[in-house]
Protein backbone atom coordinates (compact mmCIF):
# COMPACT_ATOMS: atom_id res chain seq x y z
CA UNK A 1 0.00 0.00 0.00
CA UNK A 2 3.01 2.26 0.68
CA UNK A 3 4.54 1.65 -2.49
CA UNK A 4 1.38 2.43 -4.61
CA UNK A 5 1.36 6.44 -2.63
CA UNK A 6 4.60 6.63 -3.85
CA UNK A 7 4.00 5.51 -7.22
CA UNK A 8 0.95 8.10 -7.19
CA UNK A 9 2.82 10.78 -5.58
CA UNK A 10 6.24 10.55 -7.86
CA UNK A 11 3.29 10.36 -10.83
CA UNK A 12 1.56 13.68 -9.45
CA UNK A 13 4.66 15.90 -9.08
CA UNK A 14 5.88 16.80 -12.38
CA UNK A 15 9.25 17.25 -12.38
CA UNK A 16 9.46 19.37 -15.34
CA UNK A 17 12.97 21.04 -17.01
CA UNK A 18 13.68 21.94 -20.38
CA UNK A 19 15.04 18.65 -22.24
CA UNK A 20 16.42 17.60 -25.81
CA UNK A 21 13.55 15.71 -26.53
CA UNK A 22 10.28 14.33 -24.77
CA UNK A 23 8.25 11.17 -25.51
CA UNK A 24 4.37 10.53 -25.66
CA UNK A 25 3.93 7.04 -24.73
CA UNK A 26 1.01 5.64 -26.34
CA UNK A 27 -2.59 4.41 -25.63
CA UNK A 28 -5.77 3.18 -26.79
CA UNK A 29 -7.37 4.43 -30.36
CA UNK A 30 -10.89 4.90 -30.44
CA UNK A 31 -12.79 3.12 -33.45
CA UNK A 32 -13.23 6.16 -35.13
CA UNK A 33 -9.54 6.75 -35.19
CA UNK A 34 -9.29 9.49 -32.45
CA UNK A 35 -7.12 9.48 -29.46
CA UNK A 36 -9.10 8.19 -26.29
CA UNK A 37 -9.95 10.57 -23.99
CA UNK A 38 -6.57 9.57 -21.77
CA UNK A 39 -4.20 9.69 -24.91
CA UNK A 40 -5.66 12.86 -26.01
CA UNK A 41 -5.21 14.18 -22.33
CA UNK A 42 -1.35 13.29 -22.87
CA UNK A 43 -1.01 14.78 -26.07
CA UNK A 44 -2.61 18.34 -24.82
CA UNK A 45 0.03 17.75 -22.07
CA UNK A 46 2.46 17.62 -24.79
CA UNK A 47 1.10 20.71 -26.62
CA UNK A 48 1.19 22.83 -23.55
CA UNK A 49 4.93 21.98 -22.52
CA UNK A 50 5.86 21.94 -26.73
CA UNK A 51 4.40 25.80 -26.55
CA UNK A 52 6.34 26.72 -22.97
CA UNK A 53 9.84 25.96 -24.65
CA UNK A 54 10.23 22.22 -22.58
CA UNK A 55 11.34 20.90 -25.91
CA UNK A 56 12.38 21.01 -29.00
CA UNK A 57 11.16 17.35 -30.38
CA UNK A 58 8.41 15.12 -29.78
CA UNK A 59 8.44 10.85 -30.08
CA UNK A 60 4.91 10.02 -30.14
CA UNK A 61 5.52 6.20 -29.47
CA UNK A 62 3.30 3.46 -29.67
CA UNK A 63 2.10 0.21 -31.54
CA UNK A 64 -0.89 -1.21 -33.87
CA UNK A 65 -3.95 -1.20 -31.95
CA UNK A 66 -6.51 -3.87 -31.93
CA UNK A 67 -8.76 -1.21 -33.17
CA UNK A 68 -7.16 -1.07 -36.18
CA UNK A 69 -5.04 2.43 -35.94
CA UNK A 70 -1.19 2.78 -35.99
CA UNK A 71 -1.10 5.06 -32.30
CA UNK A 72 2.45 6.61 -33.54
CA UNK A 73 0.54 8.16 -36.87
CA UNK A 74 -2.67 9.27 -34.78
CA UNK A 75 -0.48 10.85 -32.21
CA UNK A 76 1.40 12.34 -35.05
CA UNK A 77 -1.83 13.21 -37.20
CA UNK A 78 -3.22 15.32 -34.17
CA UNK A 79 -0.22 17.29 -32.81
CA UNK A 80 -0.04 18.65 -36.28
CA UNK A 81 -3.59 19.86 -36.59
CA UNK A 82 -2.85 21.37 -33.25
CA UNK A 83 0.11 23.03 -34.36
CA UNK A 84 2.97 21.09 -34.36
CA UNK A 85 5.62 21.25 -37.12
CA UNK A 86 5.93 17.79 -39.07
CA UNK A 87 9.94 18.11 -38.76
CA UNK A 88 9.67 18.49 -34.67
CA UNK A 89 7.90 15.35 -34.65
CA UNK A 90 9.80 12.11 -34.89
CA UNK A 91 7.74 8.19 -35.26
CA UNK A 92 8.10 5.35 -32.90
CA UNK A 93 5.52 2.44 -34.55
CA UNK A 94 7.55 0.03 -32.43
CA UNK A 95 6.75 1.04 -28.93
CA UNK A 96 4.22 -1.87 -27.77
CA UNK A 97 5.26 -1.48 -24.29
CA UNK A 98 6.98 0.85 -22.26
CA UNK A 99 10.36 -0.56 -22.35
CA UNK A 100 10.39 -1.39 -26.13
CA UNK A 101 9.10 2.63 -26.47
CA UNK A 102 11.95 3.72 -23.77
CA UNK A 103 14.83 1.44 -25.48
CA UNK A 104 13.51 3.24 -28.82
CA UNK A 105 14.12 6.71 -27.15
CA UNK A 106 17.13 5.69 -26.04
CA UNK A 107 17.91 4.49 -29.38
CA UNK A 108 16.79 7.98 -30.96
CA UNK A 109 18.49 9.83 -28.32
CA UNK A 110 21.75 8.11 -28.93
CA UNK A 111 22.05 8.39 -32.45
CA UNK A 112 21.35 12.31 -32.02
CA UNK A 113 23.70 12.66 -29.06
CA UNK A 114 20.87 13.87 -26.67
CA UNK A 115 21.20 13.93 -23.15
CA UNK A 116 17.77 14.59 -21.60
CA UNK A 117 14.33 13.63 -21.98
CA UNK A 118 10.88 14.72 -20.71
CA UNK A 119 8.69 11.17 -20.01
CA UNK A 120 4.79 12.53 -20.71
CA UNK A 121 1.99 9.52 -19.34
CA UNK A 122 -0.69 8.83 -17.02
CA UNK A 123 0.62 10.03 -13.02
CA UNK A 124 0.14 5.97 -12.59
CA UNK A 125 2.95 5.34 -14.95
CA UNK A 126 6.02 7.84 -14.49
CA UNK A 127 7.65 5.73 -11.64
CA UNK A 128 8.23 2.91 -14.27
CA UNK A 129 9.03 4.92 -16.98
CA UNK A 130 11.52 6.31 -14.83
CA UNK A 131 13.18 3.17 -13.49
CA UNK A 132 12.99 1.79 -17.26
CA UNK A 133 15.29 5.20 -18.77
CA UNK A 134 17.68 4.21 -15.48
CA UNK A 135 17.87 1.00 -16.49
CA UNK A 136 19.00 1.84 -20.42
CA UNK A 137 21.51 4.15 -18.55
CA UNK A 138 19.79 7.68 -18.79
CA UNK A 139 19.54 9.83 -15.80
CA UNK A 140 18.74 13.11 -16.63
CA UNK A 141 14.59 12.19 -17.06
CA UNK A 142 11.94 14.94 -16.68
CA UNK A 143 8.72 14.00 -16.18
CA UNK A 144 4.55 15.70 -16.63
CA UNK A 145 1.59 13.42 -16.50
CA UNK A 146 -1.58 13.98 -18.18
CA UNK A 147 -4.54 15.93 -16.55
CA UNK A 148 -6.82 13.40 -16.94
CA UNK A 149 -8.12 10.97 -14.23
CA UNK A 150 -10.97 8.11 -14.38
CA UNK A 151 -12.19 5.12 -12.29
CA UNK A 152 -9.32 2.54 -13.56
CA UNK A 153 -6.75 4.55 -12.00
CA UNK A 154 -8.37 2.94 -8.84
CA UNK A 155 -6.80 -0.77 -10.41
CA UNK A 156 -4.19 0.79 -12.14
CA UNK A 157 -1.83 2.18 -9.54
CA UNK A 158 -2.31 -1.61 -8.04
CA UNK A 159 -1.46 -2.66 -11.54
CA UNK A 160 1.82 -0.58 -11.95
CA UNK A 161 3.02 -1.74 -8.42
CA UNK A 162 3.12 -4.91 -10.02
CA UNK A 163 4.42 -3.94 -12.99
CA UNK A 164 7.36 -2.00 -11.42
CA UNK A 165 8.60 -4.92 -9.58
CA UNK A 166 8.06 -7.12 -12.62
CA UNK A 167 10.40 -5.13 -14.70
CA UNK A 168 13.16 -4.85 -11.37
CA UNK A 169 13.48 -8.13 -10.85
CA UNK A 170 12.04 -10.05 -14.09
CA UNK A 171 13.17 -7.80 -16.93
CA UNK A 172 16.81 -7.94 -18.05
CA UNK A 173 18.42 -4.79 -18.47
CA UNK A 174 19.40 -4.16 -22.17
CA UNK A 175 22.50 -4.42 -23.25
Amino acid sequence: MIHCAIITFIGLNDNLQKSDIAVVFGNEVQTDGKPSPRLEARLQKTLQLYQQGYFPEIVVSGGFGKEGFDEATVMQNYLITNGVPSNAILLDHNGDNTLATVQNVASIMKNQNLKSVMAISQFYHIARIELDFQKVGLSNIATAHADYFEFRDFYSVPREFLAFYYYIFITPTPS
